[in-house]
């Protein structure tokens, strides 16, 4: 169950207030996406906040992933704990996609920055996404990976959306390329006067505090499942240290989302997306399952 943006947007920001369902939820994931899988099933490229489902009692974890070009077997997850209760208040979650950089923010603080590399290549998004919310069961890997599962008599499992926002460059993703157009280099101009793509100080020092607490797994670390390091990966040894081979955090206080991170597997959502709706600003909507 979910929704889908009317317009294809090339760049832009893409926001939500996000409450996430109580009690028992292992096994479902909530998502909140850029993506244009349905327009280019082979070469999508794709941006994600995927929340992962909890046990009772356990920090809840969220995970944060990229695709470009269809560079589905080059995952670059990074998984971390939240420090407050998402179920029992609505939070902030924002993606920033610039051409130069991509910037995920909670609750108005950047959690990850991924740069444009020419090394990486297609591997950085570069074609018109929709925005999409999605609620699924992703029982085989999600919580503690894969050995809980989900539990229906827990349900409905319901996730509310609040105060969608999206700021970007309307396209159609079949006409002739339009990062030229008026209507781009205007809606450009407007994302960078709002300084959304600028990393100030200020927010690099709350990037690190952020990660330094909470990042509990990161492909750039994982040596095992990537023995060369990616390009756009920024490695930071004091960071580094407190990870394992797996990428995993050396001594991590909560088993919920313990286990493998994503195996390099990409979790196919298409056939799960409903309910086609124009996305404005202050809309609320909620996805259930």
């Amino acid at each position: 169950s979910g929704f889908i943006s009317s317009d294809m947007y090339l760049h832009g920001f893409f926001s939500a207030s996000i409450k996430l369902p109580s009690d028992y939820t292992a096994g479902i994931v909530v998502a909140f996406y850029t993506s244009n899988g349905d327009v280019f099933e082979k070469t999508h490229d794709e941006l994600d906040f995927e929340f992962l489902g909890n046990i009772r009692g356990k920090e809840w974890r969220v995970q944060t992933n990229m695709y470009g070009n269809g560079s589905t077997s080059r995952g670059r997850e990074e998984r971390y704990l939240l420090p407050f209760d998402p179920t029992a208040d609505f939070h902030l979650y924002s993606i920033l996609w610039t051409a130069q950089n991509i910037i995920f923010y909670i609750d108005d603080i950047p959690i990850r920055e991924v740069r444009r590399s020419e090394v990486a290549g297609g591997d950085y998004p570069s074609k018109p996404m929709s925005l999409y919310a999605t609620i699924w069961d992703a029982s085989n890997w999600a919580t503690a990976g894969g050995r809980y599962k989900v539990n229906y008599k827990y349900g409905p499992f319901v996730s509310e959306f609040s105060d969608l926002a999206l700021l970007g460059c309307r396209v159609d993703p079949l006409q002739a390329p339009p990062s030229t157009s008026r209507n781009c280099t205007a809606s450009n101009a407007e994302l960078a006067a709002a300084g959304l793509a600028v990393m100030t100080p200020e927010r690099r020092r709350a990037m690190r505090q952020f990660r330094e607490r909470y990042m509990t797994y990161s492909f750039c670390y994982d040596t095992l499942r990537y023995p060369e390091t990616f390009s756009d990966c920024d490695i930071v040894e004091s960071e580094k240290s407190r990870f394992k081979e797996t990428g995993h955090l050396r001594f991590s206080g909560s088993g919920s989302g313990s286990g493998s991170g994503s195996g390099g597997r990409h979790r196919r959502r298409y056939g799960r997306r409903r309910a086609r709706v124009p996305a404005a600003a202050d809309a609320e909507k909620q996805a259930a399952m």
